[in-house]
């Protein structure tokens, strides 16, 4: 079989891709297929962007006036920025997402108070080399280090909190985040946490070394099923719920549908 070229590096979101679905993972990381860009993913840019530009105020210019303010022309130069925006909206109330985004600008108020304390980073690129593994990478949203040293991970979700037993997956993401700093700057982070500013609810946690070893140990074994894959050429559709919002459909095999042949040497 000719094999395309092998990525050498893991996101937690190209991670997740294969855990959900190794087609999903074919499709985004191999064959580089379009996806026609989501309302709701450009909101979740749209209030990143705002907050982002919020903490570049000093502090008591912080204030949910300036934060509001600030998304019409935030909005403006995304809008310009992204293709396809107007086909977005064909089905969708412009004026309403806007009122929404300004919703979720409230609620994230609601859960913190941005004028107490000044971040250490934002949008924050980490990555590390495995031991006979990848080279993990990802990018945190707000890095907050403590004069004292105390490492704390925010990350900002537009939508709602997971329900009570499904709070794992989040934490993968965060962890895997922690385990990067961990091994980059020798400290555990003291705390991990989640803002859903869809339901204004947090999700914390304290990491351990033994969970951080534990999401070492599941980020080596997620990597070596993707090697298993390239070398087989087997990447097996996984039908669930998530297949309702799959922009690939029409060439899932779960679907009645043909994936494309693997495209040979692919670049990375």
């Amino acid at each position: 079989m000719n094999s395309p070229s092998r990525r050498n590096t893991l996101s937690p979101s190209r991670a997740n891709d294969y855990m959900n679905c190794p087609l999903l993972y074919r499709f985004r990381v191999i064959d580089k297929l379009p996806e026609p860009p989501s309302a709701d993913a450009l909101k979740g840019t749209l209030v990143h962007s705002v907050l982002e530009h919020l903490f570049g105020l000093d502090r008591q210019e912080r204030s949910s006036d300036q934060a509001h303010a600030s998304l019409p022309g935030i909005w403006e130069q995304l809008k310009e920025n992204t293709a396809g925006v107007e086909e977005m909206f064909i089905n969708i109330d412009i004026d309403l997402w806007l009122i929404s985004a300004h919703s979720l600008v409230d609620r994230y108020f609601e859960l913190e108070d941005p004028k107490s304390f000044d971040p250490t980073d934002l949008e924050k690129f980490v990555e590390y080399q495995l031991e006979d593994g990848p080279m993990i990478h990802g990018y945190i949203d707000r890095l907050d280090i403590a004069p004292t040293g105390e490492i704390r991970i925010v990350d900002y979700k537009t939508g709602k909190s997971p329900r009570a037993g499904y709070e794992e997956k989040s934490l993968f993401q965060m962890r895997f985040y922690a385990l990067i700093l961990w091994r980059t700057l020798g400290k555990i982070p003291k705390r991990l946490q989640l803002l859903y500013l869809g339901d204004k609810n947090r999700l914390m946690s304290e990491p351990t070394e033994a969970e951080l070893i534990k999401t070492e140990g599941k980020i080596l074994s997620i990597w070596s099923d993707i090697q298993l894959s390239y070398e087989t050429d087997l990447w097996k559709p996984k039908k669930s719920k998530l297949c309702d919002w799959c922009n690939h459909q029409s060439i899932c095999p779960e679907f009645g549908g043909t994936p494309p042949p693997l495209p040979v040497n692919a670049s990375d």
